[in-house]
Order: structure tokens, then sequence, then C-alpha cells
């Protein structure tokens, strides 16, 4: 029996912080050894961090870089084992995305990335290319300052694998999981045992089973150990890494890391029977003769053995149940994971935010306590340097230390309430109680006379005063009424951010939170310079539906029980005078539900419908409930105002990104914020379809009994096709042909 223990890890890397991480990769490393690992796997570029972006053009990272690798093989951190290192590597004027092997204080070969991640919110074409020689490994020489350290001038570099003594080995790195034409394949049929993938991917909803799905797929296909490690936090932008480093093995996950973490640094091991991976291929005889005639990969072969024999006490572990998080949990920890580590790194003193009763501020405000919550749990778990972070966040003096999340949230959590007459009792109701059950320092602050006096100004300058609808205004009055109550929240949250610490005799700022979510991006339901801008904004990329579930969930499992008077409540921006008869509601002010608008993002992002193939998608998926123009009236409407407001995508604040039909236009959804608004090509062959539509009436009826059929549960074949849309929050989020 040959037995190996390996590691992999959880990481909080920060882009361009080489103290930070050169310290988070030797702690990493120094872990493994102590639990007698002899293989250690890092995430990738963990050196320089993820999400450098434009800084990876910049000579001075791959030097940075270089430098902490030597800084590493300068010590005994290599000593007797195997560490794969992630960072970037200029070779002949090219720069890849690179692991380093190191074994004893040596490289023994670079293996750069050879699929690069180039969709959604990755670019890494922008900064390196892909290795694309998969016959040979060719020899890189090294820097100087590094060949003097290891005594080495060149060492190979290239696509192959290390053939110890006792065990083969190879990588993948991150996008190389998810490719069909994998490079484990040929990996596998030409002996390699264990795969090692450093990955930097990041938190969505509901995308974690993908990963482990890969995983289990990739070891049961072809046999093998598979490594996995990850980022994990915020390294200075958008994405949040969610970590969940893993081992899997012939198809069973055998250990499985923390999805969201306050951890900078995880390790995770175990102990596996090689001989088990070569049986299990064995006894597969399509396997045995592929593998028999395969191309050879190029490899490394090193003199030294990494594997024990059996000994009493030595018992390889054994598989797990993999453990997910049910979309309202990953709403509850990523975004507030991610909202400690911007704070403690921006460092910031707290978070203000204006609470207004509805659903969105108070997600947010559930969120932070969630924090709050976290924090608490990991100081008692005796967590030192989430303990020294919340000490120095809350400003604790002689010993002191958090010990109560509404205690901690007092002093880092500012919420405020900006009533005008417009507001009901209700909301401002809401707002206190969910206040005082998570501990923020809460205000009541009413703007009516900063309201007045703007309106005032703005009469003395035109002789005008402007009137709501409901008392006989026009439109452009009624929105530049409910604009100014807006932006004047703005400018008090950002005023009351930066003074309200001097007030309490605090050092510091509050960083100011947004509560937009991602449905009102994309439909543009949302005032520009608003409270929706902000400093960061945890649910920006998050849906409507999804934030209700959030809220019964949170509701129980934070016990924060308001929330459930916050969810059942309709939603409303309250910018418009409460008449008896008269109440302004968020969906009717917008002309669709937000059921429609998940709907209407999905398309649009996702299967990438313009307004065309979305109308023809949805005349199959409502028919028997709407008709063919009535679909086309709604697409219309949709694609009208998200034109209209696209610009305000280009303000929008950072926001956490959770969500894969984000509108968010700086880093995901590249399209242009000028439009013309009434689409005429696109509306006109719309029109032209519902024509054709409305003279085949058979065309209607089919598809109505095909819909009633549906609904029985009945099986018919599909008449002309078309894509099933399944909302979001549902057990199922996808889109089905």
């Amino acid at each position: 029996m040959r037995l190996l223990r390996v590691a992999t890890c959880n990481l909080n890397q920060w882009a361009m912080d080489f103290d930070t991480n050169l310290r988070n990769v030797k702690e990493s490393i120094s872990r493994a050894k102590a639990a007698g690992a002899v293989v250690r796997i890092g995430p990738e570029l963990e050196l320089t961090g993820y999400g450098c972006e434009d800084h990876f053009l910049e000579q001075d990272t791959t030097a940075h870089a270089w430098e902490c690798l030597k800084d590493i093989l300068s010590g005994d951190y290599t000593d007797n084992i195997l560490c794969s290192i992630g960072m970037p590597i200029i070779f002949k004027s090219v720069r890849y995305n690179c692991q380093v092997f190191c074994l004893n204080r040596k490289i023994i070969m670079i293996r750069p990335k050879m699929s690069l991640a180039n969709d959604g919110n990755y670019r890494e074409f922008r900064w390196f290319s892909a290795w694309t020689y998969k016959d040979e490994l060719v020899d890189f020489q090294l820097p100087s300052d590094v060949s003097e350290a290891t005594n080495q001038e060149t060492v190979p570099f290239g696509y192959g694998y290390l053939q110890f003594l006792d065990v083969s080995l190879a990588a993948e790195t991150c996008e190389e999981l998810f490719t069909a034409n994998a490079p484990r394949i040929d990996l596998a049929f030409s002996g390699v045992e264990v795969f090692m993938n450093a990955s930097g991917s990041h938190h969505q909803l509901r995308k974690l089973n993908l990963r482990i799905d890969s995983m289990r797929d990739a070891t049961r296909l072809c046999g093998g150990v598979y490594m996995y490690a990850n980022h994990q936090g915020c390294d200075g932008g958008r994405l949040y890494y969610d970590g969940c480093c893993c081992i899997a093995v012939n198809g069973d996950v055998v250990a499985q890391g923390s999805q969201f973490s306050l951890k900078d640094v995880e390790v995770l091991d175990a102990l596996i029977d090689l001989d088990a991976v070569s049986s299990y291929r064995a006894c597969v005889s399509s396997f045995r003769e592929q593998a028999s005639h395969v191309t050879k990969v190029p490899c490394v072969k090193v003199q030294y053995k990494l594997c024990q024999t059996f000994r009493d006490g030595m018992i390889p572990t054994d598989p797990i149940e993999v453990m997910y998080h049910c979309p309202e949990e990953e709403i509850a920890f990523g975004p507030s994971c991610w909202l400690w580590d911007y704070l403690r790194r921006s460092r910031a003193s707290g978070f203000l935010l204006p609470l207004s009763g509805g659903a969105d501020s108070s997600s947010v405000a559930a969120i932070v306590g969630c924090m709050c919550q976290l924090v608490i749990k990991d100081i008692d778990k005796g967590d030192e340097q989430v303990k020294a972070d919340a000490m120095r966040i809350g400003q604790y003096r002689d010993g002191e230390f958090p010990t109560d999340s509404r205690e901690l949230a007092k002093r880092l959590f500012y919420t405020v309430y900006m009533g005008t007459e417009n507001s009901s009792e209700d909301t401002r109701s809401r707002a206190k109680r969910l206040a005082e059950e998570i501990g923020s320092f809460h205000f009541d602050v009413p703007i009516d006379s900063v309201v007045s006096a703007f309106l005032s100004l703005f009469e003395r300058l035109t002789g005008k005063r402007p009137r709501y609808k409901v008392d006989g205004g026009s439109h452009t009055e009624n929105l530049g009424l409910q604009n100014i109550q807006a932006r004047i929240r703005m400018v008090l949250a950002f005023m009351m951010a930066s003074l309200m610490p001097w007030v309490h005799n605090k050092s510091g700022f509050y960083l100011v939170l947004g509560s937009s979510n991602v449905d009102e991006g994309l439909r543009g339901y949302l005032t520009k310079y608003d409270c929706s801008s902000a400093d960061i904004n945890p649910i920006g990329s998050v849906s409507k539906q999804d934030l209700r579930a959030f809220l019964r969930w949170a509701a129980v499992n934070l016990q924060y029980s308001s929330l459930a008077e916050v969810e059942a409540a309709p939603p409303t921006a309250e910018l418009e005078p409460i008449r008896t008869d008269y109440s302004q509601l968020d969906e009717v002010d917008m002309g669709m539900t937000y059921e429609e608008l998940s709907i209407y993002g999905r398309l649009r992002k996702i299967f990438r419908c313009g307004p065309v193939s979305m109308f023809q998608n949805l005349c199959h998926r409502w028919c028997g409930r709407l008709s063919p123009s009535e679909v086309a009236d709604k697409v219309k409407h949709f694609f009208k105002y998200y034109a209209i407001n696209r610009h305000k995508m280009t303000v929008l604040t950072p926001s956490y990104h959770a969500e894969s039909y984000s509108p968010e236009d700086n880093r995901f959804d590249l399209r242009q914020f000028l439009y013309n608004s009434t689409w005429p090509y696109q509306f006109r062959k719309i029109d032209q379809l519902v024509q054709d539509i409305d003279k085949d009436g058979k065309w209607v009826e089919d598809r109505r009994a095909d819909s009633q059929l549906r609904q029985r549960g009945a099986a018919r074949p599909a008449q002309g096709g078309g894509m099933g849309v399944v909302a979001a929050g549902s057990a199922n989020p996808s889109v089905g042909l």
C-alpha cells in the first residue's frame, strides 16, 4: 500500500499586498508540514493575489513575485514537501500564469496555464498568454538572484508532469478543470495519479455544485486524486472568493474546506491510498485500452520518494458527504465575509446605512448583523487575527474585546432613517425595531425642512414650484420631486459617515452602504446619485426574490424577527404623498413584476437574447396566459426602460457579485450606455411576428393546448422549441432548452 498525505488550502490573499500574501503562503506550508503532508497546493497566483488586473502588466509585479519565491526557497519551508506556488512569470517576453513546483529549496518544474479564463468577470487574455506547446518541456533561465539562491541555472518549463520514484503528479490551473479537452485526460492515460488544481474561483449563488461535480466527474471518469485550492475573501474588488478547497479520490470527496470564513489561512489534509487509484483504473477495460496507445506526455523525473508504506494506525481518509449552503445562507455569509474584509482592509471604522424599513436596506442591515455574529463566533473559537481586527475597528481599549454581536454592532454600525412627509409610520417603526435587534446606533432624521429649502430655492430661481402627480402635477414635476428626496438622502448619508465618528470622539470614517438590488439595476428603477450611490453594496447583484427568501430565513436563523414583517410588506419607495385612494408601489411604478424582471435578466444576459429572441422565447413560456401582442408589449416595455436607464450602470456602486445576470457595467456586463430606446428595427420585427402569429390561429390554439398539458404534467413533444425560464429563488434557477 502506497500512502500519500496531501494538503490543500484556502488563502485570504490581497492583490498587490506581497507581505500579507507571503505570510499566508508560508503559514499554509508550515501547517501542511505539521499535519505530515508531503504535497501542498495553494491558490492561483497566490503570491500576487488574483485580482491585480492591469498591475500584471507592470514588471514590478512579476519581479516582486520572484522575490517572494526566493524568500520561501531560502528558508526551510520546502524541505521534504512538494509545494506548488502560483505566480506570474515572463518567458521570452511573454507573460504566463504559472504554478511553480518546489522541493527541498529547489525549483523542479514550472507549469504555465494552458486554458485561460476570459469571460464573465475574467479577462486573463488581457494580461497573460496561454501555453500551447504540448510535445516538449523547454529550459527556463531563472533570474540571477533566484539562480544563486537555489544553485540552479535553468528549470523545465511547459506542459508535463512530475514522475517521482513512487508517485506521479501534475497540475491543472482553475479553468482547466472545466474545459472539454482537459489536460488531465492525457495525463491520466500517461499514468499521473495526483492532479493539483490552483484556482481563483469567485462565489456566485448556487455555483458550488458545479465545482464539486466537476472534481467528482474528473476522478470518476479517469480515476485519480484531485486536489483543489482556492482563494477565500475579498482581494480588492467586487468578487468574493469562497474557498471550499477540496480533495477528491476516484469520484468521492474525502475532504472539504469551509466555503465562507473569516480566516486568513485554512489548510486541509487527507491520507490517500494510491494503490486504490491504480486498482480503480485497471478494472475499467476502456480506460486500459485508451491508455495503452495514447501519446505520452513529457515528464520530469525526480529521484525522491513521497509515499509512506502501511503502518498500524494509518487509515486512508474516508469519503464524506459534501456540505452545500442553501441560497439564503449564501446571501448571509458571502456578503458578510466580503464586508468584513473590505472593512478591515480599507482601515474604515465601520458602516453607515440609510435604513428605510424596506426589504433591500433591511437585507443589508441583516447582512451586517450577520457579519458581527460571525466575528463574535470566531473570537469565541480563539481566532486571534479576527479578534485583533475587531478590537482595532471597534476601538476597544485597556485589553477589552467584543463578546456580543449587538455590542459590536453598536460600535461599528450606524443606521439612519431619513423620513419625509411621504414616509409611513410602518416603515419608520420597522427600521427602528430592526436596528434594535441588530444593535446598530440608530438615528431617525426628518428631512422635510431640507427638501423644502431646495424647493424654495428653485421657486426663487424660476418662479415655479413643482407639484406631485396626485396633486395635479405633471410626470416631470412628480419625478423631480421624488429625485430630490432621494439625492438629499445620499448627501446626508455621506456627511454623517464622515462626521459622526468625530461627534462620538472616534477616529476614522464610516463606509456608506448601498442597497439597490440586481433587478432594480437592470430596469434602472433607481435615482442616479441617490441612496443607491454609496461606497459599496453587498446586495447589488442579488435578485429581489432571493432577498425576500433571505429575509424569511434571517428572521428565524439570525433572530431578527422584525424581518418577517419587512418581507410581508409590499415594496414601495415612499417618495409620493400618501393618500387614502393612492399608494405608491414599486411594481406598479415599474410596469412589471420582480419575477418578470428576473426572467428578462436571465434571458438578456445568460442566454444572450435581444428583443426579438426574447419575445419568441416568452411567447412559448407564457402562451396560454398572455397573447403574443401582450408578450410583445411587455418585452418592448422592458427594453425601452433598460435602454433609457443603462447610463445609470456607469456610476453604480461597486457591488458584491452574486448573480450571473448582473447588469454591472464596469467589469461584468460590457455593453454601451447610449441606446436608441425605441429599438426601431427590433420592435418592427416583433410587430411583424405578432401579425404573423395572429394570422395563424391554429398556432395559438396549439400553444394554449400545449401549455395546458404541461400544467397538468402531461408529456407532449414540443412544437417549435423554446426556452423555459425558472424564476430566481426556485430550486433550479437555470434556463433549460
